[in-house]
């Protein structure tokens, strides 16, 4: 109830702010686990990709903010869960792959800040050990108000051939096909 009341209001404001216009939202799969992975250029992302979607978005987010009074209730309910600054702890892995073993949607910054740069295993990690589609997003723009911004979701990305395990260095070849579809979906826009 929560999520989309908050999901429908700031539908409203970021057409109205910034223009926002999805494209390829026919590759989002109606049911089963789901993983987007995006690129991460601003703290708005999480919701950008999300706001687009009917299906509730969960994200990891940074301990801290759940120790906000009041603050870490929403982003609960908002679908956020806590991951310690530094590193994924075993019970963030845990909720992750719940989370998509259950049939939900998960987004990641495989990037894992907002600097960019190489992508992390953690995203392609989570994609190999579940059964969860991969959908490659990227974030066109830069929140300047008035300004148009898309966020573009690609096809599903196969990694059967990778899931065998008898792939050397699988995670590191998935993450870089998954960075790869992100910066092409980025120069497609």
């Amino acid at each position: 109830m929560i999520y989309s009341f908050c999901r429908g209001a700031l539908l409203l404001i970021y057409k109205a702010l910034f223009r926002l216009e999805g494209k390829g939202l026919e590759h989002i799969p109606k049911e089963g686990g789901v993983l987007l992975c995006s690129n991460h250029i601003s703290l708005l992302d999480p919701p950008t990709i999300g706001v687009l979607l009917k299906r509730k978005v969960h994200f990891m987010a940074k301990k801290e903010l759940f120790d906000i009074f009041g603050f870490g209730w929403l982003i609960t309910q908002l679908g956020a869960f806590p991951v310690k600054r530094g590193g994924v702890s075993k019970e963030s892995i845990k909720t992750a792959l719940t989370i998509l073993r259950t049939g939900k949607v998960m987004g990641i910054f495989p990037e894992g800040s907002r600097a960019g740069g190489m992508g992390k295993k953690g995203a392609a990690t989570f994609a190999l050990r579940s059964d969860a589609a991969i959908i490659p997003v990227a974030i066109v723009g830069n929140y300047k108000l008035f300004k148009k911004m898309k966020v573009v979701y690609g096809a599903p990305i196969d990694i059967s051939e990778f899931k065998e395990g008898s792939v050397p260095d699988a995670a590191e070849r998935v993450t870089e096909i998954i960075m790869a579809r992100i910066a092409e979906l980025k120069a497609q826009g």
